[in-house]
Protein backbone atom coordinates (compact mmCIF):
# COMPACT_ATOMS: atom_id res chain seq x y z
CA UNK A 1 0.00 0.00 0.00
CA UNK A 2 1.14 3.74 -0.09
CA UNK A 3 3.03 5.21 2.36
CA UNK A 4 4.49 1.47 2.95
CA UNK A 5 8.00 0.30 3.58
CA UNK A 6 8.71 -3.34 2.83
CA UNK A 7 11.68 -5.38 4.21
CA UNK A 8 12.63 -7.96 1.54
CA UNK A 9 14.39 -11.07 1.46
CA UNK A 10 17.99 -11.22 -0.59
CA UNK A 11 15.79 -13.29 -2.60
CA UNK A 12 14.20 -10.40 -4.02
CA UNK A 13 16.72 -9.22 -5.20
CA UNK A 14 15.75 -7.01 -8.59
CA UNK A 15 16.40 -3.58 -9.88
CA UNK A 16 13.44 -4.36 -11.98
CA UNK A 17 11.14 -5.37 -9.11
CA UNK A 18 12.17 -3.06 -6.97
CA UNK A 19 11.43 -0.34 -9.37
CA UNK A 20 7.95 -1.59 -10.12
CA UNK A 21 7.55 -1.38 -6.69
CA UNK A 22 8.55 1.79 -5.60
CA UNK A 23 6.26 2.87 -8.77
CA UNK A 24 3.37 0.99 -8.09
CA UNK A 25 2.12 3.30 -5.58
CA UNK A 26 2.93 6.62 -3.41
CA UNK A 27 6.08 6.43 -1.42
CA UNK A 28 6.07 2.44 -1.28
CA UNK A 29 9.73 2.11 0.00
CA UNK A 30 11.64 -1.12 0.22
CA UNK A 31 14.79 -2.48 1.66
CA UNK A 32 16.89 -5.35 0.43
CA UNK A 33 20.48 -6.69 1.33
CA UNK A 34 22.71 -5.56 -1.25
CA UNK A 35 23.49 -8.64 -3.59
CA UNK A 36 26.95 -9.84 -3.29
CA UNK A 37 29.11 -8.53 -6.35
CA UNK A 38 26.56 -6.03 -7.11
CA UNK A 39 28.28 -2.84 -9.20
CA UNK A 40 27.65 0.56 -7.59
CA UNK A 41 28.81 4.06 -7.36
CA UNK A 42 28.68 6.21 -5.00
CA UNK A 43 26.96 9.65 -5.53
CA UNK A 44 27.17 11.30 -2.48
CA UNK A 45 28.04 10.37 1.41
CA UNK A 46 25.10 11.06 3.48
CA UNK A 47 26.76 9.53 6.63
CA UNK A 48 28.37 7.55 8.07
CA UNK A 49 28.17 4.30 6.14
CA UNK A 50 25.19 5.98 4.73
CA UNK A 51 25.65 6.71 0.75
CA UNK A 52 23.64 7.64 -2.12
CA UNK A 53 24.53 5.35 -4.86
CA UNK A 54 23.70 4.53 -8.53
CA UNK A 55 23.52 1.02 -9.61
CA UNK A 56 23.32 0.48 -13.46
CA UNK A 57 20.37 -1.95 -15.28
CA UNK A 58 20.84 -4.37 -17.81
CA UNK A 59 19.59 -4.87 -21.17
CA UNK A 60 18.06 -8.03 -20.07
CA UNK A 61 16.45 -6.16 -16.82
CA UNK A 62 14.78 -3.18 -18.76
CA UNK A 63 13.61 -5.86 -21.66
CA UNK A 64 12.04 -7.36 -18.95
CA UNK A 65 10.47 -4.60 -16.98
CA UNK A 66 8.89 -1.91 -18.83
CA UNK A 67 9.48 1.75 -17.85
CA UNK A 68 13.18 0.52 -15.94
CA UNK A 69 15.84 2.96 -16.94
CA UNK A 70 19.39 2.71 -17.69
CA UNK A 71 20.10 3.01 -13.82
CA UNK A 72 18.59 3.42 -10.42
CA UNK A 73 19.19 5.81 -7.84
CA UNK A 74 19.44 4.26 -4.57
CA UNK A 75 20.66 4.71 -0.38
CA UNK A 76 23.66 1.80 0.57
CA UNK A 77 23.60 1.64 4.49
CA UNK A 78 26.62 -0.53 5.85
CA UNK A 79 26.48 -1.96 9.43
CA UNK A 80 28.54 -4.38 11.24
CA UNK A 81 26.96 -6.82 13.60
CA UNK A 82 28.43 -8.99 16.05
CA UNK A 83 31.75 -8.80 13.47
CA UNK A 84 30.30 -9.34 10.94
CA UNK A 85 28.99 -6.35 7.84
CA UNK A 86 26.04 -5.32 6.50
CA UNK A 87 24.98 -3.71 3.21
CA UNK A 88 21.56 -2.79 3.29
CA UNK A 89 19.85 -1.06 -0.52
CA UNK A 90 17.02 1.25 0.59
CA UNK A 91 14.60 3.28 -1.60
CA UNK A 92 14.48 5.76 1.70
CA UNK A 93 16.85 8.35 0.51
CA UNK A 94 15.88 11.36 2.37
CA UNK A 95 18.90 11.05 5.23
CA UNK A 96 17.24 14.09 7.37
CA UNK A 97 13.64 11.88 7.47
CA UNK A 98 15.17 8.77 7.47
CA UNK A 99 18.23 8.26 10.13
CA UNK A 100 19.93 5.72 8.78
CA UNK A 101 20.40 4.25 12.41
CA UNK A 102 16.86 3.79 12.73
CA UNK A 103 16.16 2.12 9.53
CA UNK A 104 19.20 -0.46 9.68
CA UNK A 105 17.54 -1.27 13.28
CA UNK A 106 14.47 -1.53 11.69
CA UNK A 107 15.59 -4.14 8.98
CA UNK A 108 16.20 -6.44 12.01
CA UNK A 109 12.11 -6.95 12.69
CA UNK A 110 11.91 -8.19 9.35
CA UNK A 111 12.67 -12.00 11.34
CA UNK A 112 8.87 -10.99 13.24
CA UNK A 113 7.42 -11.89 9.51
CA UNK A 114 8.08 -15.09 9.76
CA UNK A 115 7.25 -15.43 13.59
CA UNK A 116 4.07 -14.25 11.87
CA UNK A 117 3.60 -17.03 9.68
CA UNK A 118 4.21 -19.48 12.61
CA UNK A 119 1.35 -18.21 14.10
CA UNK A 120 -1.02 -18.27 11.74
CA UNK A 121 -0.64 -21.65 10.91
CA UNK A 122 0.42 -23.04 14.53
CA UNK A 123 -2.13 -20.88 16.95
CA UNK A 124 -4.95 -20.28 14.59
CA UNK A 125 -4.89 -23.28 12.64
CA UNK A 126 -3.51 -25.62 15.29
CA UNK A 127 -0.60 -26.62 12.85
CA UNK A 128 -3.80 -28.27 11.08
CA UNK A 129 -2.11 -29.36 7.43
CA UNK A 130 -5.71 -28.90 5.71
CA UNK A 131 -8.23 -26.01 5.15
CA UNK A 132 -11.87 -27.18 6.12
CA UNK A 133 -13.34 -25.82 2.81
CA UNK A 134 -12.99 -28.20 -0.59
CA UNK A 135 -13.83 -25.38 -3.08
CA UNK A 136 -11.71 -23.50 -4.46
CA UNK A 137 -13.85 -20.14 -4.35
CA UNK A 138 -14.27 -21.36 -0.49
CA UNK A 139 -10.76 -22.09 0.40
CA UNK A 140 -9.97 -18.77 -1.09
CA UNK A 141 -12.33 -17.38 1.04
CA UNK A 142 -11.46 -19.21 3.69
CA UNK A 143 -7.69 -17.42 3.61
CA UNK A 144 -8.73 -14.05 3.27
CA UNK A 145 -10.87 -14.86 6.88
CA UNK A 146 -7.88 -16.31 8.49
CA UNK A 147 -5.70 -13.47 7.34
CA UNK A 148 -8.98 -10.85 8.29
CA UNK A 149 -8.66 -12.35 12.12
CA UNK A 150 -5.17 -12.49 12.11
CA UNK A 151 -4.64 -8.42 11.34
CA UNK A 152 -7.86 -7.83 13.63
CA UNK A 153 -5.89 -9.42 16.63
CA UNK A 154 -2.59 -7.60 15.73
CA UNK A 155 -4.42 -4.24 15.65
CA UNK A 156 -5.36 -4.98 19.29
CA UNK A 157 -2.36 -5.52 20.17
CA UNK A 158 -1.23 -2.36 18.73
CA UNK A 159 -3.93 -0.85 21.00
CA UNK A 160 -2.72 -2.39 24.04
CA UNK A 161 0.84 -1.71 23.27
CA UNK A 162 -0.35 1.66 23.16
CA UNK A 163 -1.01 1.55 26.79
CA UNK A 164 2.38 0.38 27.85
CA UNK A 165 5.13 2.75 28.12
CA UNK A 166 8.55 1.75 25.43
CA UNK A 167 6.58 -1.54 24.25
CA UNK A 168 6.43 -3.02 20.73
CA UNK A 169 3.52 -4.70 19.82
CA UNK A 170 5.40 -7.71 18.97
CA UNK A 171 6.56 -7.59 22.70
CA UNK A 172 3.16 -9.06 23.21
CA UNK A 173 1.98 -12.59 23.32
CA UNK A 174 0.06 -13.33 20.32
CA UNK A 175 -1.62 -16.74 21.33
CA UNK A 176 -2.80 -14.86 24.71
CA UNK A 177 -3.94 -11.56 22.78
CA UNK A 178 -6.10 -14.24 20.44
CA UNK A 179 -7.24 -15.88 23.39
CA UNK A 180 -7.87 -12.94 25.19
CA UNK A 181 -9.60 -11.48 22.40
CA UNK A 182 -12.05 -14.62 21.90
CA UNK A 183 -13.30 -14.77 25.51
CA UNK A 184 -13.95 -11.29 25.27
CA UNK A 185 -16.45 -11.69 21.88
CA UNK A 186 -17.86 -14.56 23.69
CA UNK A 187 -18.27 -12.33 27.03
CA UNK A 188 -19.75 -9.74 24.72
CA UNK A 189 -22.37 -11.19 23.04
CA UNK A 190 -25.00 -10.25 26.06
CA UNK A 191 -23.58 -6.36 26.20
CA UNK A 192 -25.65 -3.47 24.90
CA UNK A 193 -24.21 -1.95 21.72
CA UNK A 194 -23.92 1.39 23.80
CA UNK A 195 -21.22 -0.41 25.72
CA UNK A 196 -18.70 -1.24 22.81
CA UNK A 197 -16.66 1.37 22.93
CA UNK A 198 -16.31 1.32 26.62
CA UNK A 199 -15.64 -2.42 26.43
CA UNK A 200 -12.60 -2.20 23.67
CA UNK A 201 -11.14 0.53 25.78
CA UNK A 202 -10.83 -2.22 28.84
CA UNK A 203 -9.59 -4.81 26.25
CA UNK A 204 -6.70 -2.73 25.14
CA UNK A 205 -6.11 -1.41 28.72
CA UNK A 206 -5.19 -5.18 29.46
CA UNK A 207 -1.62 -5.53 27.43
CA UNK A 208 0.20 -5.98 30.84
CA UNK A 209 -1.14 -9.22 31.08
CA UNK A 210 0.30 -10.88 27.81
CA UNK A 211 3.37 -9.09 28.05
CA UNK A 212 6.54 -11.29 26.93
CA UNK A 213 9.39 -11.68 28.48
CA UNK A 214 12.47 -9.95 27.05
CA UNK A 215 13.71 -12.16 23.73
CA UNK A 216 17.50 -12.93 23.85
CA UNK A 217 19.32 -11.84 21.30
CA UNK A 218 20.46 -14.78 18.43
CA UNK A 219 21.37 -15.55 15.19
CA UNK A 220 21.88 -18.76 13.35
CA UNK A 221 23.95 -18.89 10.44
CA UNK A 222 22.20 -20.63 7.40
CA UNK A 223 24.08 -24.01 7.34
CA UNK A 224 22.71 -27.38 6.47
CA UNK A 225 22.57 -30.19 8.92
CA UNK A 226 24.97 -33.34 8.45
CA UNK A 227 22.48 -36.13 7.36
CA UNK A 228 23.29 -39.58 8.98
CA UNK A 229 24.04 -42.68 6.33
CA UNK A 230 20.34 -44.68 6.07
CA UNK A 231 22.90 -47.52 5.42
CA UNK A 232 26.34 -48.60 6.89
CA UNK A 233 29.12 -47.71 4.70
CA UNK A 234 31.02 -50.35 3.10
CA UNK A 235 34.67 -50.99 3.61
CA UNK A 236 37.12 -50.19 0.93
CA UNK A 237 38.44 -52.75 -0.93
CA UNK A 238 42.01 -53.09 -1.43
CA UNK A 239 43.54 -52.62 -4.71
CA UNK A 240 45.64 -55.77 -5.98
CA UNK A 241 48.86 -55.07 -8.22
CA UNK A 242 48.94 -56.81 -11.26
Amino acid sequence: GDNTLTLMDKGYYSLGLLNAWSLAGEHRHWMIPLRKGAQYEEIRKLGKGDHLVKLKTSPQARKKWPGLGNEVTARLLTVTRKGKVCHLLTSMTDAMRFPGGEMADLYSHRWEIELGYREIKQTMQLSRLTLRSKKPELVEQELWGVLLAYNLVRYQMIKMAEHLKGYWPNQLSFSESCGMVMRMLMTWQGASPGRIPELMHDLASMGQLVKLPTRRERAFPRVVKERPWKYPTAPKKSQSVA
